[in-house]
This record gives structure tokens, sequence and C-alpha cells, in this order.
């Protein structure tokens, strides 16, 4: 037998990770997703107490040249309880299926790098003396890359409704990017750079159904 045929001469087959299908919540382990969604909850109890909590470190596109941190701060803030919620609900539910994907390094980078993306947008087309929070943009990147990553998975919107998560993200971008008093800019920077992110990351990365 030539010694290429022996099973310990071969060649080990690429790393591959596994597909989210949404099922499997037991276990806890301290990721970067609870750590995300513990700032954000430990920020919205400081709002409560102090309302000037939220002013500064929300993005106020005349005000970035004297609060530059801002670009990031004002993605762990919200205005109440619901669009906290929300963001964090949508957060842990797709966060946690990118995490499997690609590993803590590249979600950290597409979850900051979209926020920031979105907030650059903000900036440049928002009302000047406006205020942006809440970390929609972040969300909308992960949402994004799983969107090109794994587009036909079957997802319910609400917990009801089945359809393939690229349906779903779409939807939900329509639904909640165009209704006033809503930071459009931050939505869609973030979905772009989600949906940038996501082909390099399909490229890249091999899945078991």
């Amino acid at each position: 037998m030539p010694l290429s045929d022996r099973d310990y001469m071969k060649p080990s087959p690429p790393p591959r990770r596994r597909i989210w299908t949404g099922a499997g919540f037991g276990g806890f382990n301290l990721t970067p997703l609870w750590v995300l969604i513990g700032i954000n909850l430990v920020l919205f109890i400081a709002t409560l107490i102090n309302d000037n909590v939220l002013f500064q470190l929300g993005l106020v596109p005349s005000l970035f040249r004297e609060r530059p941190w801002t670009i990031v701060t004002n993605m762990f803030v919200h205005a109440g309880f619901w669009h906290l919620f929300g963001n964090m609900l949508t957060l842990f539910y797709f966060g946690r299926a990118l995490l499997q994907l690609v590993g803590q390094n590249k979600f950290l980078l597409l979850y900051f790098g979209g926020g920031i993306l979105g907030n650059i947008l903000y900036i440049w087309l928002g009302a000047p003396q406006s205020i942006a929070i809440g970390a929609s943009g972040a969300v909308y990147a992960i949402a994004g890359a799983l969107a090109i990553m794994i587009p036909r998975v079957r997802v319910f919107a609400y917990f009801i409704i089945p359809m393939p998560l690229w349906l779903l993200v779409l939807v939900f971008f329509v639904l909640w990017s165009f209704i006033p008093g809503v930071a459009w800019q931050a939505h869609i920077g973030g979905l772009v750079a989600g949906l940038i992110a996501g082909f390099f990351f399909r490229k890249r990365t091999r899945y078991v159904y």
C-alpha cells in the first residue's frame, strides 16, 4: 500500500462550520454577543437614572468634531424599552448564527464596522441637530451578512410566519427604515456593510447543513 493511501498520511480536510438552524438554546457561554447585550442593558439603566447619558453618548452630526467618541457610543444607548428590546432580540437571534459561522473576531469586526459605517452616513445625510442612537446599524450589518451567507435558511417572522432569511431581512429593512423618526441612513450603511462582508465570508467558509 502506498504511503499516500494510508489514513495517517492523508491531508486533513479543511475546517467546516456548522450552519445555524435556530435551535439549541441550552447552555451558556460568555461570548462577545452577551457582552454587547450586557453593555446595552447597563447603559439603558443608566439613561433611566440620568437621561443626560443619552445626550452625552448619542451622535449629533453638528457636534461630532467635539464628541468623536459618539460614533461608537451611540450604538449602546436606546430611546426606550421597546427600542432596546427589538434591537437586542434581533441581535441575539442573528448574532448567535453569525458567531457560529465566522467566529468572534469577524463577528466583532462586522458589528462595529457596520455600526460605524451607518453612523458615517448619518453624519453626512442626517439633520445636523438631530441625535442618532441605537444598535440598528450594527444589527443590520449582521443580518445582511447572514442574508448573503445562508439566504435560503427558513426562519419565522415574529416566531410565526415562515420565510427564507433573505426575505425576512428585506421585509424588516423596508418596514423599519422609512418611518418618521428612524435613522434610515444608519440602517442602509449597516446593511451595505453586512452584504459586502457576507460575500467575502461566504467565499472563505464551508458549511454543513
